[in-house]
């Protein structure tokens, strides 16, 4: 793996670009300051691999090496984990979702981000900048990690007919009793709503994360009865690698790393994975800093080198999600050919099907009405009464 010799470089350029007259947010540093010797990250699992899984996926010790930022990582189970981890004040950031962001942004927690600090950004694909879910007001609060949607994974061993729709977990679900792997968080109810859409029209859903109280009710009963079917949940991903492995579940929503850890086994696991025809709910992930980050130029540092070719090929093939540029679709090529097509990285059509993960909102954000929605105390409220817990 090529490394990228960030510091000198990086402070050369925002000088340049500076007096350019680029804009820079207010609050937002001008320059970079010396390396603090250590980041503290929270992550989704496999986002910051030093080579302990598999020696052929490393992006993190050439950065420390090049930086001397010593990268500590903590994985979070959800996204809800994962904002409770940022506003206990111990990290400098983290990679987030959708339905993370919008509240990290809203309260303050993140702040923003001047791009002319991380030049590589200036090489990310238009369609993942400045999204309602890694900007506000039209300034930007991140960096891409990459994007991906959740797929339907089957065992081929006993659900013999490939499956095109969701219908298999849901109104199919008694065929399945007992198996099927689900998304243990609340999150997950925008899943029913998204199948719902094309199923139930007259519940009138155009956003699956904009739900009024007959929708939202509608979803959770949906939900209930993939529950009373025995559903099997998992909020780690290896414990669902290990629920297929064991056959405790033979079809479900999954991610795309774990079908490529699955089929990865020697001999590979009989699975295999479809984005289904109603389309999915899905993630794009941003790279965001603490508002207090105790080590903020190391922090700028680590956004620059996750969108750098080399790092961003890495993380994304690992992962089985798509890149956020084309200089690392393009070093993607060495690793795993036709990474990038395969993920329609630069597919702005194929992201159109995909309803990335965001925070429900009483207010209903795109609606023309004053119509109420339900909120994300009570998407979460709703889980933990569905869930038992």
């Amino acid at each position: 793996m090529r490394r990228l010799s960030i510091p000198a470089a990086l402070v050369t350029i925002s000088i340049v670009m500076a007096a350019c007259g680029s804009s820079v947010p207010s609050g937002a540093p001008t320059s970079l300051g010396d390396n603090e010797k250590e980041l503290n990250l929270i992550i989704w699992d496999g986002y910051a691999e030093r080579g302990d899984v598999d020696k052929a996926y490393d992006w993190v010790t050439g950065f420390e090496a090049d930086t001397g930022c010593k990268v500590n990582s903590t994985p979070m189970s959800d996204s809800a984990n994962g904002v409770q981890l940022l506003q206990s004040g111990q990290y400098d950031g983290g990679s987030f979702s959708g339905d993370a962001t919008i509240r990290l942004m809203a309260a303050g927690d993140v702040v923003p981000v001047n791009v002319d600090l991380i030049p590589n950004y200036a090489d990310v694909f238009d369609g993942l900048k400045l999204k309602d879910f890694n900007s506000k007001e039209g300034v930007p609060y991140g960096v891409p990690h990459g994007r991906g949607p959740n797929l339907l994974m089957w065992n081929t061993d006993v659900v013999t007919t490939a499956p095109t729709t969701w219908d298999p977990i849901f109104e199919g679900g008694a065929d399945y009793a007992g198996k099927i792997s689900v998304y243990d968080s609340s999150i997950y109810i925008a899943d029913a709503a998204l199948h719902l859409m094309q199923k139930n029209p007259d519940l009138g859903i155009t956003n699956p994360y904009q739900l009024n109280d007959e929708q939202f009710a509608a979803a959770i009963a949906l939900l209930e009865k993939q529950r009373d079917n025995g559903a099997v949940y998992w909020g780690l991903l290896t414990d669902q690698v290990q629920s297929f492995e064991s056959g405790d579940t033979v079809i479900g929503t999954t991610w795309p790393y774990q079908v490529n850890l699955l089929k990865a086994e020697d001999p590979p696991a009989p699975v295999e994975a479809v984005l289904p025809t109603e389309g999915s709910t899905g993630w794009s992930d941003t790279w965001m800093i603490a508002k207090d980050a105790a080590h903020p130029n190391c922090m700028y540092r680590w956004m620059n080198h996750i969108i750098s070719a080399d790092a961003n090929a890495q993380a994304t093939v690992w992962f089985g999600e798509a890149a956020v540029t084309q200089k690392a679709c393009d070093a993607a090529e060495a690793i795993a050919a036709g990474h990038c097509k395969d993920q329609h990285a630069s597919d702005e059509a194929y992201w159109d099907k995909i309803w990335y993960w965001t925070t429900p909102q009483a207010t209903c954000a795109d609606a023309d009405d004053a119509t109420a929605c339900k909120d994300q105390d009570a998407w979460i409220e709703a889980w933990s009464t569905l869930r038992g817990t």
